[in-house]
């Protein structure tokens, strides 16, 4: 495996101090999630395209996003937009079990061989829209939506069991938008913005409606 250098620079020194969080993202070879002509980028701290106008998130905000979702090795956990499964790795390696979902065929595709490659067990991929979550599977103790909406998911809500963390990017399509955290509290989801972020705009399929 190549060396990590984010661990240090890009997550410790911007104040990822989670030691589970650090060791997960240390554990991960992000070069294997990106094509072939960005690997040299792979560990720098910005996103980088994964092809079908989509990107692989700052390491930065994708540790942050994990962090604040405090996640515990007992638990389930939902996200929405895999990608070329990046984060779902990261994850897996924080939870029991990761439910991820993907709307472009390829990225499901990709995603599916890169977690197989690392055998990676505990993630279960889907080819679906992810707005509509994987209802089947909930409650979930945490939910990441790694693209953005403008409105809240309220059909992940729904999928949330109580006292559960759900973090989100929130606004326009195309500009900047706002990392929100939500906590469902007897049934009632409260949230808080956290940062400015930048987030592919979510994939809505003809059935969906804002």
């Amino acid at each position: 495996m190549r060396p990590n250098p984010m661990l240090e620079k890009q997550l410790k020194d911007k104040g990822i101090k989670d030691t589970r969080v650090l060791e997960a993202f240390g554990a991960i070879p992000r070069h294997l999630f990106v094509p072939e002509e960005f690997q040299n980028s792979a560990y720098e701290d910005r996103p980088l395209p994964i092809g079908h106008s989509q990107t692989i998130s700052q390491p930065y905000i994708a540790a942050y996003m994990t962090e604040a979702l405090q996640i515990e090795s007992t638990q389930k956990i939902l996200e929405v937009g895999a990608g070329s499964g990046y984060q779902a790795a990261v994850l897996a390696k924080l939870a029991r079990s990761v439910y991820t979902l993907e709307i472009i065929e390829p990225l499901y595709r990709q995603a599916k061989e890169a977690l197989s490659h690392l055998q990676i067990s505990n993630v279960f991929l889907r080819l679906a829209n992810g707005w509509q979550g994987w209802p089947e599977e909930a409650p979930f103790d945490k939910i990441i939506v790694t693209a953005a909406a403008a409105r809240p998911p309220r059909e992940l809500f729904a999928q949330l069991k109580d006292g559960g963390l759900i973090i989100f990017p929130l606004g326009p399509q195309e500009d900047v938008q706002t990392l929100v955290l939500g906590k469902k509290i007897e049934g009632e989801v409260k949230t808080k913005a956290l940062l400015p972020v930048r987030f592919v705009p979510f994939i809505h399929d003809k059935n969906d409606s804002e």
